[in-house]
């Protein structure tokens, strides 16, 4: 670790800076020789660190999306490819490129803070070998070495040797239980972070190996920082777990609020907005504007929960525009009419489709077929011979004005005979 340490040694000086400056500040307040003057001074250093990270953490969780929809193509290439390793490496470039996804951009808050982080270790340790280092100046030195942190000196570690913990001014025991203890809430913190993220904040309609590797790693890095963690400097401990504590809580507020699509969270953040919807008649937020916009934009690609948030607004008689805001939908609702007719909210009567006629009903034509269509029967005068058939009527009104009847081949075919010279029927043979 002091090896790994010493390659940073490079931004010690601007590390070892800040740590001087808040420690002014909290100096005046508590004490410059107090644990809490230099407890809070490494605080307030993560909180400046993860302050200026925010784009590389927003660039983080916009590559670890693009990374989830893309796992089911990575599936395809390497079934594809299996044989062919080179291949399946230049498909999968292709893929990177096609996309603009990176994936290493998943890993740049980690590796960003590395830096100040091997850099702390080396000022930390410094201090307890009582070396100055950067802006560090011997009065600086002897106020850190006097910092104990509920008993436990700033630079001790788990693994020190109790003559080297008696020469900070504390004891053996203090030190391994305050140490132990924050790398169990190092480790209890980290596991959360990721449990978190996979129950919560994980596209669950997708299974792909990029889930079961995330899950792998909701145990490994608990393991990781438990072990390593007794190597570590009792403020190291402490910019570890105030980074720790930082990560679960940006995470819980980017759960909450700008949740992957598909995942648990997504479900509860659209039925949570839709109620706020529906209430006021209105998307508020500009953040829930974009949101909604993304779901109208997507058309025919909504999953479950954006097309069940979508339903729910129409229920409610409003409908999702392209810009994000919603309006009243005219269409959604439908009133009854006096007579007991379905209205639209228009007022105009909406439209009823015709009943569907029966086998026996469109099997027989005529008066049959038009009264069942909705027509009216036409009442008989006096000047109709009641003794001539209804049938032969309008051949005869045809006939006598010169016109061939047309009515005359359609009322054979229906009466089942042919036209022209009849075949003699052969005897059916049993």
């Amino acid at each position: 670790m002091d090896t790994i340490a010493s390659l940073f040694s490079f931004i010690t000086t601007p590390v070892s800076w800040v740590i001087v400056q808040f420690h002014s500040v909290y100096g005046a307040i508590f004490g410059p020789d107090t644990g809490w003057a230099w407890g809070l001074s490494i605080v307030s250093l993560v909180i400046l660190i993860r302050i200026c990270l925010i784009p590389l953490f927003v660039k983080q969780i916009k590559a670890t999306r693009a990374m989830q929809t893309l796992q089911p193509e990575m599936k395809k290439i390497q079934e594809r490819y299996k044989n062919d390793k080179q291949r399946q490496s230049e498909e999968m470039m292709k893929l990177y490129k096609e996309t603009g996804t990176n994936p290493l951009s998943s890993c740049l808050p980690i590796l960003a803070q590395s830096p100040f982080f091997f850099a702390l270790y080396h000022v930390l340790n410094s201090i307890a070998s009582n070396d100055t280092i950067g802006v560090i100046n011997e009065n600086l030195l002897q106020s850190a070495q006097k910092a104990h942190i509920v008993g436990a000196p700033l630079a001790a570690k788990f693994t020190d040797s109790a003559s080297k913990v008696e020469a900070l001014g504390a004891s053996l025991t203090d030190v391994r239980v305050v140490t132990a203890i924050m790398i169990v809430l190092m480790s209890a913190s980290q596991f959360f972070t990721q449990r978190q993220l996979m129950t919560k904040n994980v596209d669950t309609t997708v299974k792909t190996p990029f889930m079961q590797q995330q899950k792998m790693l909701m145990y490994v890095f608990p393991v990781m920082f438990a072990v390593f963690g007794i190597n570590f400097p009792v403020g190291v401990l402490v910019y570890w777990l105030t980074t720790n504590v930082w990560t679960m809580g940006q995470q819980m507020y980017v759960i909450h609020n700008n949740p992957t699509p598909g995942s648990k969270a997504q479900a509860s953040y659209l039925d949570r907005l839709t109620k706020h919807i529906t209430q006021h008649n209105k998307v508020g937020k500009r953040r829930d504007r974009a949101i909604v916009k993304a779901i109208v934009a997507k058309g025919r690609d909504r999953n479950e929960f954006e097309r069940k948030f979508i339903n729910g607004l129409s229920k409610a008689g409003l409908a999702a525009q392209a810009d994000g805001t919603v309006i009243k939908s005219d269409s959604a609702a439908t009133a009854q009419a006096e007579d007991g007719t379905p209205t639209t909210a228009g007022g105009a009567p909406k439209r009823q489709q015709p009943k569907r006629q029966s086998k026996s009903q469109r099997q027989h034509g005529g008066a049959g077929g038009a009264k069942a269509a909705g027509e009216t029967d036409v009442p008989k005068t006096s000047l109709t011979k009641s003794g001539e058939p209804e049938d032969t009527k309008p051949a005869a009104a045809a006939k006598k004005g010169g016109a061939k009847p047309a009515g005359g081949t359609r009322s054979k075919a229906q009466s089942g005979q042919r036209k022209g010279p009849q075949r003699p029927k052969s005897p059916s043979k049993k």
